[in-house]
């Protein structure tokens, strides 16, 4: 696929939350484009709320979404599919459903309202399996896939909709380390072959330090930081953040930040006989 045009994604004084309560407040931030950018923080913090707002699955409680210098509100939402494909936390599919059916439905919001399929839509789902090294198994119930060849199967489906902005939330959940790190190779050939922008949720802080240019870090009802893996991930956010020590050390390899929590000790607790 030939690199794609990027789109400035940002919030401007953001408040998110859901059933009315906020969660996060005050956000205001741009996300680079054709860049990997991470959200890191504690669970509850507001990670996947702040990505499915800024994916225009949930409605922000007050403030907006920029997109291209505009309230995203102001757009239709097959428009800003054609922008954004966001992938959900354990997306599910109907029985039986085929890897190469799944691929199909992202073609939807290309489709105009008289015509099931555009005539190059088979084309769009051949590359999307091929980039996803999903070819052999087109015809596979999902079912039948693996965790890690799951995953990539939905991967395919955001590529389909040919979208220069994809968010995803934990994309590596549940996967061994093997299935996480290939998913994650993965996305990054498709930021550097592509320019895609993405965004997403990571808990692994080393993940998060190798593959990503932007870290975010919520934490307390807001942003704590946002900058660089080299900047961000110090042992004092870490604390601050998470709530636990660590030291953070220099990969030998590469350079980036690698971080080490630290044994302690709980203290002992008897229970009353």
């Amino acid at each position: 696929m030939d690199k794609i045009e990027t789109h400035r994604l940002a919030a401007d004084a953001l408040s998110v939350g859901y059933e009315g309560k906020s969660v996060l407040s005050g956000v205001n931030l741009t996300i680079p484009d054709g860049k990997i950018t991470a959200l890191i923080g504690s669970n509850g913090s507001g990670k996947s709320t702040l990505l499915r707002t800024l994916g225009r699955v949930a409605d922000p409680i007050s403030g907006s979404v920029i997109l291209d210098g505009r309230s995203i509100a102001s757009n239709s939402r097959r428009m800003t599919a054609k922008i954004m494909a966001l992938l959900p936390q354990n997306p599910v599919s109907p029985d039986g459903l085929t890897v190469r059916e799944l691929c199909r439905f992202g073609r939807h919001p290309h489709r105009s309202i008289l015509s099931f399929s555009q005539t190059n839509d088979d084309d769009i789902v051949d590359r999307a399996l091929a980039a996803t090294h999903l070819t052999e198994f087109s015809e596979r119930p999902l079912h039948l896939l693996s965790g890690g060849q799951r995953q990539r199967a939905w991967i395919a489906m955001a590529l389909v909709q040919e979208t220069p902005i994809l968010l995803l939330d934990e994309p590596t959940t549940y996967l061994d380390i093997a299935h996480q790190i290939d998913i994650l190779n993965l996305l990054s050939e498709l930021n550097r072959n592509e320019n895609r922008t993405i965004v997403m949720v990571v808990h692994d802080l080393n993940q998060a330090a190798q593959f990503a240019h932007q870290i975010i870090a919520v934490s307390n009802g807001g942003i704590y930081a946002v900058g660089s893996p080299e900047e961000l991930l110090t042992e004092t956010l870490i604390k601050d953040v998470f709530g636990i020590e660590a030291v953070v050390i220099r990969h030998p390899v590469d350079g980036t930040p690698l971080c080490l929590p630290l044994r302690v000790e709980r203290a002992h607790i008897t229970t009353p006989a």
